[in-house]
């Protein structure tokens, strides 16, 4: 198994991890501040998971406020557990090229127990812990967060007319087997990690892959019951509460800087702490440049200013820019944020033409911006363009397939969708049997 994530260098002159040269303190030290900077990062990353559900709760009609909070409650845990079952060790534990081991379960190392079992700890068993520079465990959940913003993306574009449990089956396989196997070939240092393929915090490798699984399962699930005319043409849909919208994004703008800042990997030197202060700093400057762009983009587009699409536009800075937040240039994580922001913008009316129905704009925000901010590296940084695209092909390929076979399959078996009565009613009633606001709805006609 690599031992610390292998995220070869994206587009800074700043290393990924510590070298012993480079550590100020002892390596006992530098083990506590790695696993802890894993640990407090990881937390916040798992704030995104409010940060969608509201979000999301806010863009959807109040008809289907509930069944969105219990979709991203259950993507969450079912995320944690199945990359404890499985999901980890395709990722990281021995792979060769393409996957890594298919094993059951993935537990803290016997030299960890040990020392955790010990009346008394030796310098002995302090030192076969520290040696491995990280608590093991404390990386195994630092990883699991990542899956899980994956699955929450999917969520989104498919809310208001998806059954609950057949999306929660496709969550299954997305956290346990296709994430995983993509992940190896980058992250777990697989073939794309060896061909030089750069993705410091996940443009491509995870949000991409929510992405092109969002779009898949949209093309095939169809759009909402009067999304469309019968000429084909766009009929707006608005969510029901934009304050909640709003706070959502501050709650991921928020959660990124762990998202970002925990991909340094290690927290145990100045360098570190220098390239994690660059980073956090290029992913607030890329997010508030995706926003005012989207502001203005669309000022000039529609002669208004769209919240809904301010709120993407700083969703589209934080993709883009989360490829390569590394950049020592902090001018380029502005022009690198502004343009993710300006391409939502322009991807959310295009997708609509394409009469694919995405209600939260996720597959713009999210496969848009990932692509064009893994693009990014090869372009501004020292990266190999050609080995982006390489990269970018090669992820989206497997997941359209994989994904496309795997939403046919609860098509025709189980139904992937409410019929129209339900979907009318609200996915609360029809799937949950309770409503979120239900002083303002049919609850509210009781007596």
């Amino acid at each position: 198994m690599t031992s610390i994530r292998a995220v070869p260098i994206g587009l800074a002159a700043v290393a990924v991890a510590a070298t012993p040269a480079a550590a100020a303190v002892s390596a006992e030290t530098a083990f506590i501040f790695n696993s802890f900077s894993f640990l407090v990062c990881g937390a916040l990353v798992m704030l995104m998971a409010l940060g969608f559900t509201l979000l999301e709760s806010g863009l959807v009609r109040s008809k289907n406020t509930a069944a969105i909070c219990l979709k991203n409650m259950a993507l969450y845990s079912i995320a944690g557990l199945m990359f404890y079952i499985i999901g980890y060790n395709l990722m990281y534990t021995d792979v060769a090229g393409w996957i890594g081991s298919i094993s059951l379960l993935y537990n803290a190392p016997e030299a960890e127990l040990t020392l955790l079992g010990a009346e008394t700890a030796t310098d002995e068993m302090v030192a076969a812990v520290v040696d491995n520079k990280y608590s093991v465990m404390s990386d195994w959940y630092f990883q699991m967060v990542f899956v899980a913003t994956a699955a929450s993306i999917v969520s989104g574009t498919l809310a208001e007319r998806i059954k609950v449990w057949p999306f929660l089956i496709f969550v299954t396989v997305l956290t346990a087997i296709i994430y995983p196997i993509q992940g190896a070939w980058t992250w777990g240092g697989g073939w794309l990690s060896e061909l030089g393929f750069s993705d410091f915090a996940g443009s491509t490798i995870v949000h991409s892959v929510g992405g092109w699984c969002a779009l898949t399962g949209a093309i095939v699930l169809g759009p909402r019951r009067g999304k469309f005319d019968k000429n084909g043409n766009v009929r707006p849909i608005p969510g029901a509460n934009l304050p909640l919208a709003t706070a959502g994004t501050f709650v991921l703008w928020f959660g990124w800087f762990g998202f970002n800042g925990g991909s340094q990997l290690a927290l145990g030197s100045a360098l570190d702490a220098v390239a994690m202060s660059i980073v956090f700093v290029n992913t607030n400057l890329a997010a508030a440049a995706g926003v005012i762009a989207a502001m203005a983009l669309a000022n000039i587009l529609y002669r208004k200013i769209d919240l809904t699409l301010a709120l993407n536009g700083a969703i589209g800075g934080l993709v883009a820019i989360t490829a390569g937040p590394d950049l020592s240039n902090h001018l380029l994580s502005i022009i690198i944020g502004a343009i993710g922001g300006g391409l939502v913008v322009v991807a959310v009316p295009f997708i609509d033409r394409l009469k694919i129905d995405d209600v939260v704009g996720a597959i713009s925000a999210h496969l848009v911006a990932g692509v064009w901010g893994t693009l990014a590296v090869g372009i501004f940084g020292s990266g190999d363009l050609l080995v982006q695209v390489i990269g970018i092909a090669a992820i989206g390929a497997f997941c359209v397939v994989t994904s496309a076979v795997l939403w046919l399959a609860l098509k025709y078996t189980i139904g992937i969708r409410v019929d129209a009565e339900d979907e009318d009613l609200g996915l609360d009633h029809a799937e949950l049997g309770q409503e979120a606001y239900p002083e303002f709805g049919r609850g509210s006609q009781i007596v």
